[in-house]
């Protein structure tokens, strides 16, 4: 079975890419034809896998009875995300001169619009992210985003919804492919490592605050409705 890796974005946005050695690059982030994102990626990675080598994969509207992408993969395999410095990876080791100009320049583009990221160590799936003025912890969650939302009420309202350092503030969420995203605004000054300790003290609080059944009080309420009314969704 040829390898297949999944990414962010590919050259010239194409929604997947056969390489020449028959692995498979599959982007995740495309605009949805049929408006289920999972089964436009089931859609692309079927045709990706049958085309020929060196060939990317165009966009199409995928059948309305085609598989969703959870149907094709293995749910038990581990996944461990990989942070990249640059989309260097797009291209197997040592091809970058057979490159054409185009992908090349789309490299490029890329290369100058990439957010410098870092996975943190101490927590699951949240990023540190390097964006001017400022920095941002972007905190990939599972939590049902009714209770997620919540459970970060609940902290908000009793003061304990930052990351500890003066200049930390939970400043809303995005939703991603159906998962519900905290972001923290960070000082330019705060380094990853500087994330770690209070990223893991926070996660203890939000594991509290997540047990809880009572129901939300006025003030609890009302730091919801913020929350909610800062959330914006993205493919």
């Amino acid at each position: 079975v040829p390898a297949v890796t999944l990414a962010t974005v590919l050259p010239m946005a194409w929604p997947a890419l056969r390489r020449e050695d028959g692995s498979v690059l599959l982007g995740l982030q495309n605009d949805t034809a049929s408006g289920d994102l999972s089964r436009d990626l089931a859609d692309t990675l079927r045709r990706a896998l049958a085309a020929e080598p060196g060939n990317p994969v165009e966009a199409r509207r995928a059948p309305v009875d085609g598989p969703r992408l959870q149907d094709l993969l293995d749910l038990d395999a581990p996944f461990v995300p990989e942070v990249h410095e640059g989309f260097a990876f797009w291209l197997p080791e040592g091809e970058a001169q057979n490159a054409s100009a185009e992908v090349t320049a789309s490299l490029e583009r890329a290369d100058a619009a990439a957010v410098p990221t870092v996975r943190l160590s101490g927590v699951d799936a949240a990023y540190w992210c390097e964006v001017p003025e400022k920095n941002h912890l972007r905190w990939v969650t599972t939590v049902p985003e009714e209770r997620l939302l919540d459970a970060l009420a609940r902290l908000h309202a009793a003061g304990e919804s930052s990351l500890g350092d003066e200049g930390t503030r939970l400043v809303g969420s995005f939703r991603a492919h159906g998962l519900t995203v905290p972001v923290w605004d960070l000082p330019s000054t705060m380094s990853a490592a500087d994330t770690e300790k209070p990223a893991a003290a926070f996660a203890e609080r939000l594991d509290t605050a997540l047990a809880a059944t009572t129901p939300l009080t006025a003030e609890e309420r009302r730091a919801r409705a913020g929350l909610t009314n800062r959330q914006v969704t993205l493919n």
